[in-house]
């Protein structure tokens, strides 16, 4: 059994530990408002955009502009957002699992790059030797919206010289935070809205000024943008949201093992307390 010195000794290590979760908890609980608040304001303007989207791409022909062109998929760029930091769980497993499964399963027909947002998906696909494009790391130093026009830029241009010939990303889909849904989606080319006659017929008509050819042209890049910049603000508020599911469990475990350890240690100083009556009344018999 271990001594009474080094059961109290854990003790306040655990505790510091203890300390240290509750104070990463509270953080995580502060920065995950921000985020959800921002990844769910995000989602309408995204959708209304999307919609906006399918209304002009059902009047024109798939060559109307380069990121509408789909193109037999033998080169693809994968865009994989994991978090700088770990102590979240399984959030950066969860994220890496899902690339590798993208991975195995068009590993044989495709030709698959890799572009890292954040240090922990790049440090694991740089160790295993896997073919990166870019790595980008520190994300959260970074203001969204610029770091997602960066992303959005250099894919846009490897899409359009012909680099790529399609653009994946994944990322988790921040439902609450106990809920982060790995989701991979296909970025370029833009999908056209398939629609029928009975829709088309449905489809309220608008006038287009200067033109649709000319509102693709400014509209599909800026499209590109916000879905990158939404994929971002859903993983950084999972990141925080799994974070602090984390730190919950950490401090609810420390909890437990002081408990477990202040028991030990009551039962170690019981035996100590017991072993020296015990020699005291050898001794006074001894001395009869």
């Amino acid at each position: 059994m271990a001594t009474l010195k080094v059961i109290r000794k854990r003790i306040s290590s655990v505790k510091n530990t203890q300390q240290i979760t509750k104070a990463m908890k509270m953080v995580s609980a502060a920065k995950l408002r921000r985020a959800q608040e921002a990844a769910v304001q995000a989602r309408p303007y995204a959708e209304k955009m999307t919609e906006l989207l399918k209304n002009v791409s059902a009047r024109v022909a798939s060559e109307a502009h380069p990121l509408l062109t789909p193109r037999e998929e033998k080169k693809v760029q994968l865009v994989l957002f994991t978090s700088d930091r770990g102590l979240c769980g399984g959030y950066n497993t969860n994220m890496i699992r899902a690339a590798e499964t993208f991975i195995r399963q068009h590993a044989g027909e495709r030709e698959i790059k890799l572009t890292l947002v954040g240090r922990k998906g790049a440090d694991h696909f740089r160790r295993r030797g896997a073919e990166i494009s870019e790595r980008y790391v520190d994300i959260l130093y970074k203001p969204a919206d610029e770091l997602a026009g960066e992303i959005a830029e250099k894919q846009i241009s490897r899409f359009v010289s012909g680099e790529a010939d399609a653009v994946y990303i994944v990322y988790s889909r921040f439902r609450s935070a106990l809920s982060q849904v790995p989701t991979v989606e296909k970025l370029l080319p833009v999908t056209l809205a398939q629609t029928d006659d009975a829709q088309a017929q449905q489809q309220t008509e608008y006038l287009y000024e200067p033109g649709v050819e000319q509102i693709l042209a400014s509209l599909l890049p800026r499209i590109t943008g916000i879905a990158v910049q939404r994929a971002l603000l859903e993983a950084t508020a999972s990141e925080h949201g799994a974070r602090m599911t984390a730190m919950e469990s950490a401090s609810g475990n420390a909890a437990k093992m002081i408990g477990s350890l202040t028991l030990q240690m009551n039962r170690a100083r019981q035996a100590s307390i017991t072993r020296e009556l015990l020699e005291i009344v050898g001794t006074a018999e001894a001395l009869k």
